[in-house]
């Protein structure tokens, strides 16, 4: 009789980790370039930041600065989580759940910030709210599965640091 061999590989719900991971990055950088290029190309950043003029707020610098970052980051760490995916690595499921968590962090972080600057407008548009409701859902499906799951634990090995075991050995004195 055979043994049968446990679930191992990308197959089952990780084709859907796997369309999300190819997606993700491609998705963000086109909704990404066109809400900052006009920005930094059309005057806006000038009429935000320049001291005197009618939308002048002397957080936008650095609101916009610390979003532009963080967006660059999530990009390439989006690319690299791809990379970790389908070279099996074993570090992918912690990069995984971090960018979730951190993701489910900055977006209320974000609209508290730009709620200080733009205080009439509500600190969750229905884009806002959109976003952290699909983040938070997204934890609470995935991050488990990344805990718990055999075939996460059976795909993600590659990589994985050997583990010595020390000897003790008896002595007396």
């Amino acid at each position: 009789m055979e043994k049968k061999e446990g679930k191992k590989g990308i197959g089952g719900f990780l084709i859907l980790v796997a369309f999300s991971v190819v997606i993700s990055p491609i998705r963000l950088i086109i909704s990404v370039i066109p809400v900052y290029f006009p920005i930094l190309s059309d005057g806006t950043w000038q009429i935000l930041t320049t001291p005197g003029t009618e939308y002048f707020h002397p957080l936008w610098g650095p609101l916009l600065i610390f979003e532009i970052i963080f967006n660059l980051s999530q990009i390439l760490v989006l690319f690299y989580i791809a990379y970790l995916f389908f070279s099996k690595d074993y570090l992918f499921p912690k990069f995984y759940i971090g960018l979730t968590l951190i993701t489910i962090v900055f977006i209320p972080l974000d609209a508290w910030l730009v709620k200080i600057i733009l205080p009439d407008l509500p600190m969750f548009d229905d884009a806002t709210l959109g976003n952290f409701i699909n983040a938070v859902l997204s934890g609470l499906i995935w991050i488990p599965v990344m805990l718990l799951s055999k075939r996460v634990k059976a795909t993600f090995v590659k990589n994985q640091p050997v583990r010595e075991q020390i000897e003790i050995q008896e002595f007396s004195l």
